[in-house]
């Protein structure tokens, strides 16, 4: 897992459970699969698209940059 999908992987939980939003809610929230995201939150997902990342950021209602870091 590289640095960058590391930290997003462990911003996107972190800031779903401070939020008490479910990987499920989640999905739903940012328009995207809930498989996309359960892959993101893993890691296996190592480079995902600027797109997804935005609509994640966007559905927890957080900057990209608050997102990433």
């Amino acid at each position: 897992m590289s640095k960058f999908s590391s930290s997003l992987a462990k911003n996107i939980k972190k800031i779903r459970k401070i939020k008490e939003i479910s990987q499920d809610k989640l999905s739903k929230l940012a328009g995207i699969t809930f498989h996309t995201i359960t892959k993101i939150e893993s890691g296996a997902t190592l480079d995902p698209r600027v797109v997804t990342v935005k609509k994640i950021a966007d559905a927890l209602e957080i900057s990209i940059d608050e997102l990433l870091k």
